[in-house]
C-alpha cells in the first residue's frame, strides 16, 4: 500500500448525520468506529449508505484486541471483513493494545510492555489478521498511565519495529504521544523523531483533560495549543498525512469541529509546500495563505 493523501476529515458521529446529509458540508472524507456499524440493520447503518456515497471513509476499530494472548476473534474478524466490504474504506486500523483476557472484553485499550517477546506475539497477530481480510492494517499509538519492568526499550522503538516487520502502517494519535509524554516525562519530539515517515498514513488531533499532574486522553475538549505546536512538528518531520479530529464527548455543534478542521489545514499548508501537500479535492479552504 503507497501512502495516499485524503486531505483533512472528522470522526462521523450520530449528533452530525443529518447535517451532514442535508448539507453535504466541505470535508474531505471522515472515519467511522467499526464496532457501531457491525451489525445487519437499523438507522445508523442506513445513514453510513447515504453519507458514504458523497465522501471517502476510513474504519477505525477499538475491539481486536492484536496484544491479547487470547486466540484472535474470528467472529469480530468477520463482521469486519463484512463491513468491509460494505464501506470499501481506503483503510482499516485499530490500536496497538489488549482489551480482552479470558475472552472477557474490559472496553478498555490496555498497553504492553515494550520487549522482544511482545513485538514477536504482536507482529504473528497482524500478519495473520492482515491475511484474514485480505489487506494491511494501521496500528494506533495509545495514551498511557502505567509502564511496566519488564519494557527494554521505548514505546517508539516498539511501535517503529511492529510495523516494520509486519509491513503494517501506523496511525500516529499526536494528542496521545503529548498524554503518554506528560505522564512518563519524556519529550514528544522524541517520539516523532523516532517513527519511520514511510509508515506514518494518518495523524489522529483530539483534546485532552487535566487530573492533577496526569493528563487523560478524554476526547471532550477542542485540540490545546501545544498539541498543535506538536502536529506542527510532526508534518515538518512526516510531510502530508491525512489529518482528522476526534471529538467523542461534549460534542459540539458540526460548525464548530469544522472551524477546529480548518486550524489544522491551515496549519498544513503553512508547513508544506504545494507539492507535498497534492490536495486530492481542494474544497475546504482554497484560497487560504
Amino acid at each position: 500500500m503507497t501512502r495516499p493523501f485524503l486531505g483533512f476529515g472528522l470522526g462521523l458521529r450520530t449528533d452530525h448525520y443529518q447535517h451532514i446529509i442535508e448539507h453535504q458540508p466541505p470535508i474531505d472524507w471522515f472515519e467511522i468506529l467499526s464496532e457501531n456499524y457491525m451489525v445487519p440493520g437499523g438507522k445508523p447503518l442506513a445513514n453510513l449508505d447515504r453519507i458514504r456515497q458523497d465522501y471517502p471513509m476510513v474504519m477505525h476499530g477499538v475491539s481486536m484486541s492484536i496484544g491479547s494472548t487470547d486466540p484472535l476473534n474470528t467472529r469480530y474478524l468477520d463482521k469486519l471483513k463484512a463491513l468491509i466490504e460494505r464501506v470499501e474504506p481506503a483503510w482499516v486500523s485499530d490500536h496497538l493494545c489488549w482489551t480482552t483476557v479470558d475472552h472477557i472484553n474490559s472496553h478498555d485499550l490496555l498497553p504492553l510492555p515494550y520487549n522482544e517477546a511482545v513485538i514477536k506475539h504482536i507482529v504473528d497477530r497482524i500478519q495473520a489478521v492482515q491475511d484474514y481480510i485480505g489487506r494491511e492494517i494501521l496500528i494506533e499509538n495509545l495514551s498511557s498511565y502505567v509502564t511496566y519492568h519488564s519494557s527494554e526499550m521505548s514505546e517508539w522503538q516498539f511501535v517503529n519495529e511492529i510495523a516494520r516487520r509486519s509491513g503494517c502502517f501506523l496511525l500516529v494519535d499526536i494528542n496521545n504521544i503529548f498524554v503518554s509524554a506528560n505522564n512518563h516525562h519524556f519529550d514528544p519530539r522524541d517520539y516523532i523523531n523516532g517513527i519511520d515517515p514511510d509508515r506514518v498514513m494518518q495523524f489522529h488531533l483530539a483534546g485532552h483533560s487535566y487530573h492533577g499532574e496526569m493528563i487523560i486522553d478524554t476526547h471532550d475538549h477542542p485540540v490545546c495549543e501545544s498539541v498543535w505546536d506538536l502536529y506542527q512538528y510532526a508534518l515538518e518531520r512526516y510531510g502530508a498525512v491525512s489529518t482528522m479530529i476526534e471529538r467523542d464527548d461534549n460534542i459540539p455543534p458540526f460548525a464548530e469541529l469544522h472551524e477546529e478542521l480548518t486550524r489544522a489545514e491551515t496549519i498544513a499548508r503553512r508547513t508544506l509546500t504545494a507539492e507535498q501537500l497534492a490536495i486530492n479535492s481542494g474544497r475546504m479552504m482554497q484560497g487560504v495563505a
